[in-house]
């Protein structure tokens, strides 16, 4: 990733934040590893579920990692690492709007996964 961040430093336009190209760069690096690799497995101690208080069963992380490419990466940039969509449009090369309709469908995904 370093590699092809210093070697295209030079076509970085400012056009975003630094921080939000060099995600983008992670975020394709990761995304061609995991075309490489076309399977997408847990580890084998992952737990099956866990059980919190009022016992319902959670399995959140197997459930994003069954989403689409698409809308899992926009959900953890913008749920988790707090990225605007027009932070995720400049790093997925996507338009804001696409992010926020993935990011809605990603949602909504994640509840029916989760019933």
């Amino acid at each position: 990733m370093w590699i092809r961040a210093c070697t295209g430093l030079e076509k970085f336009a400012w056009k975003s934040s630094l921080k939000t190209w060099l995600t983008g760069i992670l975020i394709n690096c990761v995304r061609e590893q995991s075309r490489k690799n076309r399977e997408e497995q847990l580890p084998d101690n992952w737990p099956e579920n866990i059980v919190v208080p009022n016992g319902a069963q959670l399995n959140l992380e197997q459930a994003i990692a069954r989403l689409p490419g698409g809308y899992r990466d926009v959900l953890l940039l913008h749920d988790l690492e707090g990225y605007t969509h027009e932070e995720i449009g400049a790093v997925l090369d996507i338009n804001a709007g696409t992010s926020k309709s993935q990011l809605h469908y990603a949602r909504k995904a994640i509840r029916k996964l989760m019933e």
